[in-house]
């Protein structure tokens, strides 16, 4: 029987144990293990929390091993290589799929009924990597999709216009990269909008404006990555987020990475869309209005993920 109040995160770099940290100060879950091929490495991410429990809420958080993950609710998976200068993008998800193919029947060998959430990049196609190896519903397994993507986006948009970035209700959609769009025809500031309100605010509603604002968001990440070396920080608390909705069976709507299959005249393959979370994980995926523009963009964005697909052996 599983757990609901157990979390395992695979993968104790940089993203997996700020995920740990993150999960651990909103005391969603009461017990937390760490699983990494360096062993020493998630045992001491695990001291190191457990000297902050006093400070939070009582957590049981241990290095352990697959074997761990049999009673386990949630299995957050942030394993995997960062690109490197000379690598290409097909080579960086050659490496992270083999990287999976041994952390995938690890995980099934002993748990078969809990959900996955993959973090690691790329997540789509990851995702896809991941549902494709373990057999489980498409469901239960999903991805952080766009949903920093969209955090970003709100920031930005709140930055510009001078209102709290929780007031904006806009999504970043497709693939978590260089192909992602945004869906400024639904925009809105708690709604009004979006070109009412630029007109409220300043009485301009320019493209070149919207386009540099997407172009900010799409990039942020590779100007936190030149400045400091990698983003992991703001995706741990997008996954909490995410894990919030799950334990807690809210029904939220999020653009997480999942199966799309008959939406948009898409079909097999993972992408960040608006779907419905609760505790079984995804219940519904969305078709939210795009003008024909944006349908395009989002084809052309599925069809890039396909055809890097296409070259791996799963």
């Amino acid at each position: 029987m599983l757990n609901i109040k157990k979390c395992a995160v695979i993968g104790c770099g940089a993203v997996g144990a700020s995920t740990a940290f993150s999960l651990l100060q909103c005391g969603l879950f009461s017990e937390i293990v760490l699983i990494d091929v360096n062993t020493k490495k998630a045992e001491g991410e695990a001291l190191d929390l457990n000297h902050g429990v006093p400070f939070v809420f009582p957590t049981k958080i241990y290095s352990g091993s697959y074997k761990d993950l049999s009673d386990c609710y949630l299995i957050i998976i942030t394993a995997g290589g960062a690109q490197k200068p000379d690598q290409t993008r097909i080579d960086l998800v050659k490496q992270n799929t083999s990287i999976f193919k041994s952390i995938i029947p690890e995980i099934t060998r002993y748990n078969n009924e809990g959900i996955l959430l993959v973090v690691a990049n790329p997540v789509d196609i990851l995702t896809y990597v991941a549902y494709k190896l373990s057999g489980f519903p498409s469901g239960r397994v999903f991805g952080s999709g766009t949903v920093l993507d969209t955090a970003r986006l709100k920031y930005v948009l709140g930055q510009h216009l001078k209102v709290d970035s929780r007031s904006v209700h806009a999504f970043i959609i497709g693939e978590h990269g260089d192909s992602e769009l945004p869906v400024w025809s639904s925009a809105n500031i708690s709604g009004v909008d979006l070109e009412g309100f630029f007109q409220t605010v300043d009485n301009s509603y320019d493209k070149n404006i919207l386009d540099k604002i997407y172009t900010d968001v799409r990039d942020s990440a590779y100007e936190i990555i030149e400045k400091k070396g990698a983003t992991f920080y703001a995706i741990a608390m997008a996954v909490t987020r995410i894990a919030q909705a799950l334990i807690n069976n809210e029904h939220s709507v999020m653009p997480v990475s999942c199966l799309i299959e008959n939406h948009y005249g898409i079909n097999d393959v993972y992408l960040g869309i608006p779907a419905i979370v609760g505790q079984c994980g995804i219940e519904k995926v969305l078709d939210i209005p795009l003008n024909e523009k944006e349908k395009g963009k989002l084809i052309s964005s599925s069809q890039k993920l396909k055809d890097i697909i296409a070259q791996l052996d799963i």
